[in-house]
């Protein structure tokens, strides 16, 4: 079994895609740990907010495997592929897998966006702090503590099979900046 950190993003029926996700990964990978979801301004395209939280499982699955499962998933959902999309229903992108580092049949480990966006790092800081970053050698909380960014974005109230896995800080965005 591997620890897999993975990103998840919608901004197309967000509520229902993000629980059917969750409820996809579940079923097939079992516990899920899970991060509070957080709305985030668009980055790179034109579009409506995203909805954007972590996954923490255990894949049996090789990264190979894992990231062609994550992908019929994705597709699941209609996900286009090829050009850049401003609605995009489900996005899952694999953040870490256990300590690997490096390119896997074009599958760069850990994910770049780690360090780049605000809605990926500040979901990791909170869902596992102490967690080493395999490149910088640094925790997720000490990035976040570290992040400056103009990104916006703010948790939201978020429910998953009956039980609350986000509750929102305030009613206002704030700026990405460790607190």
């Amino acid at each position: 079994m591997t620890a897999v950190l993975l990103g998840m993003g919608s901004n197309l029926n967000r509520h229902d895609n993000i629980r059917a996700a969750l409820d996809a990964l579940q079923e097939h990978f079992g516990p899920l740990q899970i991060s509070r979801v957080f709305e985030s301004e668009s980055v790179g395209v034109r579009a409506e907010n995203y909805f954007n939280l972590v996954v923490s499982l255990e894949s049996p699955m090789r990264l190979e495997a894992l990231s062609a499962w994550l992908k019929s998933l994705e597709d699941s959902f209609g996900r286009e592929r090829g050009q850049r999309r401003c609605e995009q229903p489900m996005d899952i992108d694999i953040l870490c897998f256990g300590d690997k580092v490096g390119f896997f049949n074009g599958i760069q480990i850990p994910r770049a966006e780690i360090l780049k966006n605000a809605f990926v790092l500040k979901p990791l800081a909170e869902l596992v702090p102490d967690r080493l970053h395999p490149e910088e050698q640094a925790s997720f909380a000490e990035l976040w503590r570290n992040y400056r960014s103009e990104q916006k974005l703010w948790p939201i109230a978020f429910e998953w099979q009956g039980l609350t896995i986000s509750t929102p800080d305030s009613i206002e965005p704030t700026q990405a900046s460790a607190d």
